[in-house]
């Protein structure tokens, strides 16, 4: 085998790529091995005997089937979590997504006049205070109390 070291590095030049991606045409070696200067390697580019091989990407492949997955919800256990749950859900969301139905319902109940003003006074403050941590347990707190009776609501 000829010693094509010095055509390889002017065709990378050249080329503006690396070495390792100069092809040279196995068929014509001695006439590449022939050429001496800068000028002869651009001939032999021209004529097509060296070329520079496509440059090879990463497969995205692998990505597009693990986003549709995520897509569909998957990949979200314990083991690919990072961060706290607030990062994930925020505070302010969840007290957001807790209150919301509790004043509603209060608000509800004292337009259907089951309890008085005072009454629900009193119960949006304690739910303001982080007292009842959903609806239910609201419901479940005014029936032992007893100021709402299991069939009115």
């Amino acid at each position: 085998m000829m010693d094509l070291r010095m055509q390889r590095r002017l065709a990378a030049q050249l080329l503006k790529c690396g070495e390792n991606r100069v092809y040279m045409d196995p068929e014509n070696i001695e006439e590449i091995a022939k050429a001496v200067t800068r000028r002869d390697v651009e001939n032999l580019i021209k004529q097509g005997l060296i070329k520079a091989r496509k440059k090879r990407g990463n497969s995205r492949g692998r990505i597009r089937k693990k986003m549709a997955q995520k897509a569909k919800g998957r990949r979200r256990g314990h083991g690919s979590r990072k961060g706290k749950a607030t990062a994930r859900l925020p505070r302010k969301r969840r007290w957001i997504q807790t209150i919301r139905p509790i004043r509603a319902y209060l608000r509800e109940l004292r337009e259907k006049g089951l309890i008085d003003r005072h009454t629900y006074r009193r119960y949006y403050l304690r739910a303001k205070g982080g007292q009842f941590k959903s609806k239910a347990h609201l419901k479940l707190h005014m029936e032992m109390e007893g100021v709402l009776k299991n069939e009115n609501v």
